[in-house]
């Protein structure tokens, strides 16, 4: 597949004292591939975005779009000369143009015709022909973010860039709409950039993900590979709660606080590992599996069940199916479904607690 978006050891700084707000950052965007970038607000993810389009001037590194340099020593393009498109949090839809006049907008000058025929064009990919002669406030919200996404697809960039799209948009529309517009980039075959401090959504819409934290990628990856095989503590807890296990590692196995697990890769020594509470179950003691536990808490959610259970002092988080039948006050065995995850030590606390952590929130 054919790279269409090179970003390599990207910096930018804006108080010359201070750490920078992106610090030599690289990633690739393959042609037709949806690439997140992931992480807590003030991580760098979006002045990486504005980097890429143009509104601000890194420090160092290079952007390279189609083998044309965008970024680089000496070189900066304007950001109306890049031939990238960029859907913005907040639509930016002009309420006093109609909805074929806001998609002619992002149109280069050309006769009139040939504009709105490219524009009635855009509307026709996102679901929105007829709606031409209608004022954005008498659309719904997920019909605006579709106008908005037909502006910058009737240019024909090589490449988009979304700055939190679907954040203004309520629960319920919100899955639909992004569904929506994956649905409509894959068809196109756009490569695409998306910045999102939601999980799931960066989950169930990109093709890649890399997790930021202060400034740097701490991983790249598919989703499954990121959410199953996280790299480090930070990603471990921000795509979901975990539970933390310090524990003495031999080649692949380690004993654990839950007895002796096997390790997704070898390791020595004391080690940080991470297992998500879907990857353990639930077994009756006398089945010698493990340390015994009791259940402290119990939370049925239709399709699956929540556990906490104490063990030695500390708690684990067990997610199991519907059926499972105990209760809190029972005593249980906890035994792994799956290979414990080593994390790397370079972000792994001297102390960290043994037990369910939270999942950081973005």
């Amino acid at each position: 597949m054919r790279t269409i978006l090179q970003v390599d050891k990207l910096t930018k700084r804006f108080d010359p004292e201070a750490p920078p707000v992106v610090n030599d950052v690289s990633f690739d965007v393959e042609d037709g591939e949806i690439f997140a970038l992931l992480g807590p607000s003030g991580c760098g993810k979006t002045t990486t975005l504005r980097c890429i389009a143009g509104f601000e001037a890194a420090d160092a590194g290079s952007i390279v779009l189609q083998q044309r340099m965008l970024t680089g020593p000496g070189v900066h393009v304007p950001p109306e000369q890049r031939g990238v498109g960029l859907v913005f949090q907040d639509f930016a839809l002009f309420p006093h143009l109609t909805v074929l006049e806001n998609v002619m907008f992002g149109l280069p000058e050309k006769p009139k015709p040939e504009r709105e025929q490219r524009a009635r064009e855009a509307l026709k990919m996102v679901g929105l022909e007829g709606f031409g002669d209608r004022v954005p406030h008498h659309l719904s919200g997920g019909q605006q973010q579709r106008v908005a996404l037909a502006r910058t697809l009737a240019p024909q960039p090589g490449l988009i860039l979304l700055d939190e799209p679907f954040s203004n948009l309520d629960a319920l529309l919100r899955q639909g709409t992004r569904q929506e517009v994956r649905t409509l980039l894959k068809e196109q075959g756009m490569s695409a950039v998306l910045v999102t401090h939601d999980q799931e959504e960066a989950l169930s819409f990109a093709d890649r993900i890399g997790v930021m934290r202060h400034g740097q990628i701490e991983q790249v990856g598919t989703p499954e590979a990121v959410y199953y095989q996280p790299r480090t503590l930070f990603v471990a807890q921000f795509l979901g709660r975990t539970n933390l296990l310090l524990s003495q590692a031999a080649g692949c196995e380690a004993d654990t606080p839950l007895g002796r697990v096997s390790l997704n890769r070898s390791a020595e020594g004391t080690v940080l590992l991470s297992l998500r509470p879907e990857h353990l179950t639930l077994e009756a003691p006398d089945h010698g599996v493990g340390p015994v536990g009791e259940i402290v808490g119990r939370a049925f959610k239709g399709h699956d069940i929540t556990y906490e259970v104490e063990c030695d002092g500390s708690q684990y988080l067990v997610h199991t199916h519907n059926r499972m039948p105990y209760h809190p006050g029972d005593s249980v065995a906890i035994r792994p479904l799956e290979s414990a995850v080593v994390l790397e030590s370079r972000t792994t606390p001297r102390d960290v607690p043994t037990g369910a952590v939270e999942q950081v929130e973005g």
